[in-house]
C-alpha cells in the first residue's frame, strides 16, 4: 500500500513470458529509480480456485482494502477470470464494494481481453478529474460486443485472404508479408493474434486445395462412362465378372493407358497427379471410389438396357411381318392396336417403334408395286384398244379395275389408290412408248444398261466447259385453285419414268413438279423453297374465279421477289392454260368458252406471258392438254433457261479472256444454232473488245 517506490535500474514492464529472454525485448526502466503511485486496482479472482475459500479470500481483500484506503488515492476493484467466475462469488465482490463509498467494480477477462483497458482507464480518470467518466459495462455485456468486434475483423479479414490467395499452393511467409499494410490484417491481428490469424489461412489453404481436387475428381469420374464405352463395349465380355477381374480386363485392353493412369502414389489424391492439369487420364485406383462403382454398374445397366432395347426391335420387326394386319398403305394409327403390347412401351418409345413402322412399310410398298406392275403386264391385252396417246375415260378405267379387282396383287394396293391409279397411267404410257425411259425395270432396263455400260467404257472426246451442271433438271411450278393443280401434276407425273424423268426431243430430263393451289403469301404455297428453285411455272383455270385466283397469286408472287431482290423470281416464264376438271362435260356454251378464252388472252397480254387454249391445239373443250402440248411448255422452259445459262457463261467466258471465235463455238454447242449464237453474241462482242487474232490480224468473228 505504498505510495513512493524506489527500485533503482528496475524495469518499468515486466511479465514471466520474457523471463531468460530479457534482452530479446525493449528495455524501459524505471526514471531515477523512483515511481510515485497515484492509485490501486484492487484484483479479486472470482473463480474457483483448488484448495481456496473465497470468503477468507475476501476477507483479505477487506483489510487490503483498508490499508489502501488510508492512502487517500483513487482505488478500483478488478473481477479477474470473469470468463471462469463464480456466479456468488461475484455477487459477494460485488456486496462488498456497494458498502464502500464511491468503490468502483470492473469486471475482467483477461483470456478474452474482456474489460482490461476499461479497468485502467476507469483509475486514470479517478487520478485525473479533468477526464470524462468512463461507463462501466458488465462481464457479458462487454464479451457480446468483444464477440461482435472480433466477427466481423475476422470476416473482413478471411475477405482479405481470399481475394490474395488463390492457390493451394501459397506460403504463410510470403501471403503474411503482402497483407501486414492492409488494415483488415491489422485489426485483426490486433483482436485476435497472429496465430489465429495463420489458423485462418491454413484453413483457407485446405478448402482451396479440396475444391481442386473435388474438380478433378468430377472431370474423372465424367470421363469414366466414355473410358468404359471406349474398352469394354460388350456386355458378354464383362456380365459374368466380378470387380477385381473386370479391372484386370481393362488393365489388359490395349488402349487402357490412353484413358488410365497408374500411379505410384496412392491414394490419387494424396500424390502430385492431382496437381498435373495437362494429364487428364483417369488414376486407376479412383475406380475403388464408391462413385467410380456406381458408374461402372450403370454401364453395365445401360448396356443390358441397349440389349433388351435391340431385342424389342427385333421383336417388333418380326411382329410386323407375320402380322396380318399390316398390309401396304396401312396407317400407324390404323395398325397400332394390333401389334403393340405393354412389353414394347416398356422398353422403347413410340417414335421408335413408328420409325421401324415407317421402314417396313416402305418395303411391303415397294413389294406390292412390283407385283403389281408384273400384274399389269400379264394383263397387257387390255390396254391395246386405248387411243394412242389418250387418257383412258372412267369407263375404261372403270373396266381394267373390274378385271383386276379379284387379284390379290390389286388389292393390296387398296389403301394406295391413287398410287396404284399412276401407275397403271405409267403403264398405258409404256404400252405405246416402249422406251428405256419409261420401261418399268427402270435401271433394271437392258436398253439402259447397256447405255451405261458403252458410257463407261467410252471417254467423251468433247465437253462443254460452259454447261450448266443442273441442266438435265426442270422445276416447274403448276398454279391452278379447286384440284386443277393437283389433277394436271398427277397427269404429268403418269407421263414420267418410274423415277420421275420426261424426255424431250430425245434428252432425258429430271421433271420436279410443284402444284399450288392456296395462298402464295404462305410458305407451305411458295414458288420458292431453299430445295426448290422454279424454272417456270404453268397457270390453269376453268373459270373467272380459278382465272383471278392465278392473277392475284402470281401479283403476290412478283411482289415477294421484288421485296427479296429476286431478279429471277420476278421474271420466272409463265404459260396460261385454258383446261377443264378430269370427267368436266363438254356441253360449256361457245358463248362461256369464248368468254373464257378472250378473258385468258387479255391476263396473258397483261402479265407477258404465252396463252395456249383448247382452239389453238385442236382439242375440245372440257379436256387437258395433251402430252405433246406439255411436251411444247417444257422444250420452251428449257430454251428460256439455257438463254439465262448462255448470258452468264458468255459474261464468264469474255472475262476469263477467251477469243470469240472460242466463244462462238461454245454457244453454238449450246443452242445448236450458228444464226442464234451470233445473234446473242453481237451485242455483247459490240460492249467487249475483241482479242485480236493470231498474227496480228484482224479480230475473229
Amino acid at each position: 500500500a505504498a505510495t513512493k517506490l524506489a527500485s533503482a535500474e528496475k524495469l518499468m514492464y515486466f511479465c514471466t513470458d520474457q523471463l531468460g529472454l530479457e534482452q530479446d525485448f525493449e528495455q524501459k526502466q524505471m526514471p531515477d529509480g523512483k515511481l510515485p503511485v497515484d492509485g490501486f486496482l484492487l484484483c479479486v479472482d472470482v473463480s474457483r480456485g483448488m484448495n481456496r475459500n473465497f470468503d477468507e479470500q475476501l476477507k483479505f481483500v477487506s483489510n487490503l482494502y483498508n490499508q489502501l484506503a488510508k492512502t487517500k488515492k483513487p482505488v478500483v476493484v478488478v473481477l479477474t477470470k470473469c470468463d471462469e467466475g463464480v456466479e456468488r462469488y461475484i455477487r459477494d465482490a460485488h456486496a462488498f464494494a456497494l458498502g464502500k463509498k464511491n468503490l468502483q467494480v470492473v469486471e475482467t477477462s483477461a483470456r478474452s481481453n474482456v474489460n482490461v483497458e476499461l479497468a485502467f482507464s476507469t483509475l486514470v480518470q479517478l487520478v485525473d478529474k479533468s477526464r470524462g467518466k468512463a461507463k462501466i459495462i458488465p462481464y457479458f455485456e462487454a464479451l457480446k460486443q468483444q464477440s461482435q468486434q472480433i466477427a466481423a475483423a475476422k470476416d473482413k479479414y478471411e475477405w482479405l485472404v481470399s481475394r490474395i490467395v488463390k492457390s493451394h499452393h501459397e506460403v504463410w511467409a510470403n501471403v503474411s508479408r503482402k497483407m501486414q499494410p492492409a488494415p483488415e490484417y491489422q485489426d485483426y491481428v490486433y483482436l485476435e493474434g497472429t496465430s489465429k490469424a495463420k489458423k485462418l489461412f491454413l484453413q483457407h489453404v485446405q478448402r482451396l486445395k479440396q475444391e481442386h481436387i473435388e474438380r478433378r475428381r468430377k472431370l474423372y469420374l465424367a470421363k469414366l462412362p466414355q473410358a468404359l464405352d471406349a474398352l469394354v463395349p460388350d456386355l458378354d465380355e464383362i456380365d459374368h465378372l466380378s470387380r477385381a477381374k473386370a479391372e484386370k480386363l481393362l488393365e489388359a485392353k490395349p488402349d487402357f493407358l490412353k484413358w488410365f493412369v497408374v500411379l505410384e502414389e496412392t491414394p490419387w489424391d494424396a500424390g502430385g497427379h492431382v496437381d498435373n492439369v495437362d494429364n487428364e487420364r483417369i488414376p486407376f485406383d479412383l475406380l475403388e471410389t464408391p462413385a467410380a462403382e456406381q458408374l461402372y454398374e450403370q454401364h453395365l445397366e445401360k448396356l443390358r438396357d441397349e440389349r433388351k432395347r435391340a431385342e424389342m426391335r427385333r421383336a417388333f420387326r418380326q411382329n410386323l411381318e407375320s402380322s396380318p394386319f399390316v398390309t401396304p398403305g396401312k396407317p400407324w394409327e390404323e395398325a397400332r392396336s394390333f401389334i403393340m403390347n405393354e412389353d414394347f412401351y416398356l422398353w422403347l418409345e413410340e417414335p421408335v417403334y413408328m420409325e421401324i413402322y415407317g421402314k417396313h412399310q416402305k418395303q411391303l410398298i415397294d413389294k406390292a408395286k412390283e407385283d403389281f406392275q408384273e400384274l399389269l403386264l400379264e394383263y397387257s391385252e387390255l390396254f391395246y384398244e386405248l387411243e394412242l396417246d389418250a387418257k383412258p375415260s372412267k369407263e375404261k378405267m372403270g373396266v381394267i379395275q373390274e378385271v383386276l379387282g379379284e387379284e390379290q396383287r390389286f388389292k393390296a394396293l387398296q389403301k394406295l389408290q391413287a398410287e396404284r391409279d399412276a401407275l397403271i397411267l405409267k403403264h398405258i404410257h409404256f404400252v405405246y412408248h416402249p422406251t428405256k425411259e419409261t420401261c418399268p425395270s427402270c435401271a433394271g432396263c437392258v436398253d439402259a444398261r447397256v447405255e451405261q455400260l458403252l458410257g463407261s467404257r467410252f471417254i467423251r472426246q468433247h465437253r462443254n466447259p460452259l454447261a450448266d451442271p443442273n441442266v438435265d433438271r426442270i422445276n416447274l411450278v403448276i398454279l391452278g385453285k379447286d384440284g386443277l393443280a393437283r389433277e394436271l401434276a398427277n397427269e404429268i407425273r403418269a407421263l414420267c419414268t418410274s423415277d420421275d424423268k420426261y424426255v424431250i426431243e430425245g434428252k432425258m430430263y429430271e421433271l420436279a413438279l410443284r402444284p399450288i393451289e392456296g395462298n402464295v403469301r404462305l410458305p407451305v404455297n411458295a414458288f420458292q423453297t431453299p430445295t426448290f428453285q422454279p424454272h417456270g411455272c404453268l397457270c390453269l383455270y376453268n373459270s373467272k374465279e380459278s382465272l383471278s385466283y392465278v392473277v392475284e397469286s402470281i401479283e403476290k408472287s412478283r411482289e415477294c421477289a421484288v421485296g427479296r431482290r429476286d431478279n429471277h423470281a420476278a421474271q420466272l416464264p409463265l404459260t396460261l392454260i385454258l383446261v377443264n376438271k378430269r370427267g368436266g362435260g363438254g356441253d360449256g356454251g361457245g358463248e362461256t368458252l369464248q368468254s373464257l378464252i378472250q378473258q385468258g388472252q387479255q391476263i396473258a397480254s397483261k402479265l407477258q406471258c404465252v396463252f395456249l387454249d383448247p382452239a389453238s391445239a385442236g382439242i375440245g373443250y372440257g379436256r387437258n392438254i395433251n402430252e405433246k402440248q406439255i411436251g411444247q411448255v417444257l422444250k420452251g422452259l428449257l430454251d428460256a433457261k439455257r438463254n439465262l445459262n448462255l448470258v452468264v457463261g458468255s459474261t464468264s467466258a469474255l472475262k476469263d479472256g477467251a477469243d470469240a471465235a472460242d466463244l462462238r463455238v461454245a454457244v453454238c454447242l449450246m443452242c445448236g444454232d450458228p444464226a442464234g449464237a451470233d445473234e446473242v453474241l453481237l451485242p455483247i462482242l459490240q460492249a467487249q473488245p475483241c482479242r485480236p487474232a493470231p498474227g496480228g490480224g484482224a479480230a475473229v468473228l
